[in-house]
């Protein structure tokens, strides 16, 4: 493969070429390196019409080249014109460049499954690159996210204040868009561990926890996520371990129990017989006054007096609500249920008894 020496005004940079971010320092450097050693590795090139060249690989040291003002720059020329070869050429050789960021990677996979000119599979574009199919829609996954989060995507595994690697973002990716961007943010500002994105994602995956509840989570920091994930997962292990317990009794065979004669116990009488069945008169014996109506009188009272008049619960108190958490919400309706059953059973007895009072008063 020869190289040849190309004047720099008759080279011209492919703009649809898969690298477009160059980071500065880098160039500088490469540069300063150029300038002091010259140009070791040759650029690649195509000829177009007009007797002029476009790069197919090669545009930092192009533009290094250009930017020192070097009259020529050695190139290899190649013959190839067919342009999804050249494309692939291009991202095979920058796959090998150190800099060719995540998000570049995932425009040019992008482009040539859905590119009319390319139409490509993920099948073909593993084979010719040589890159597993699953690393393929990895990396289209990135391009889910808003570009906001997109410019925080760095190649590698380091975790850096708001940048944002590929671990971190997996885990979000299958949240709903008014989750997934808003967390990314989070997680890059408070450098969050791939560990713990994967239980704050986790979080925002259960389906038991509100949209609501969710939205107003999105205003705590990672570090406050992370415990509310912990305080969730430790109420869900305790809901588990009594629904356990409970199966487990519930299996146990049941022992007959020697019926024992029932202890007489000192209370007072809610429902007396002489109140549920018709008094009998007759004309020699008078009317004797039924003695445990005082008894019951005696029991009503400070019943009554024990029983706070109903008054609207305080709004602050109702507002509290929404941010209970999933097992304080199940403790919550627990004791609403008992209270309500309990209510209920007082309110049936003694409308009993009130419907008795009323047949006696009758007579």
């Amino acid at each position: 493969m020869d190289i040849i020496e190309l004047a720099t005004a008759l080279i011209d940079e492919d703009t649809d070429q898969p690298r477009y971010q160059f980071d500065d320092e880098a160039l500088q450097e490469l540069m300063s390196s150029i300038g002091e050693i010259g140009l070791l590795s040759p650029i690649k090139v195509r000829a177009v019409p007009g007797g002029r060249y476009k790069i197919i690989y090669g545009n930092r040291r192009y533009k290094a080249c250009k930017m020192l003002n070097r009259p020529t720059i050695p190139c290899i020329v190649s013959t190839t014109t067919d342009e999804l070869e050249i494309y692939f050429e291009q991202i095979a050789e920058n796959l090998t460049r150190q800099g060719f960021s995540p998000i570049e990677e995932a425009e040019a996979f992008h482009k040539l499954l859905n590119d009319p000119k390319f139409s490509s599979s993920v099948k073909y574009v593993s084979s010719k690159l040589g890159k597993p199919e699953a690393y393929i829609k990895n990396k289209l996954e990135l391009l889910k996210f808003s570009n906001a989060v997109k410019k925080l995507i760095v190649g590698g595994t380091e975790i850096r204040k708001d940048k944002l690697t590929e671990d971190q973002l997996m885990p979000l990716k299958d949240l709903p868009m008014e989750h997934r961007d808003s967390l990314a943010l989070i997680m890059a500002r408070d450098e969050m561990a791939v560990t713990d994105v994967k239980k704050i994602a986790k979080l925002f995956k259960d389906k038991d926890i509100s949209d609501n509840t969710k939205g107003k989570l999105l205003f705590k920091s990672g570090y406050e996520l992370l415990e509310t994930w912990a305080t969730f997962e430790h109420n869900r292990k305790e809901r588990e371990k009594a629904a356990k317990q409970r199966e487990e009794e519930a299996d146990e065979p049941k022992k007959p129990v020697a019926k024992q004669p029932a202890e007489p116990i000192e209370q007072i009488q809610l429902l007396p017989e002489q109140l549920v069945s018709q008094p009998q008169f007759t004309t020699s014996q008078p009317q004797q006054p039924a003695q445990p109506a005082a008894s019951l009188l005696g029991y009503l009272q400070p019943l009554l007096a024990s029983i706070p008049a109903p008054t609207p619960l305080p709004q602050e108190i109702v507002q509290s609500l929404e941010r209970l958490t999933s097992g304080e919400t199940d403790q919550l309706m627990d004791g609403i249920d008992a209270l309500i059953g309990n209510l209920e059973k007082h309110i049936a007895e003694w409308r009993a008894i009130r419907d008795a009072a009323h047949k006696y008063q009758a007579l």
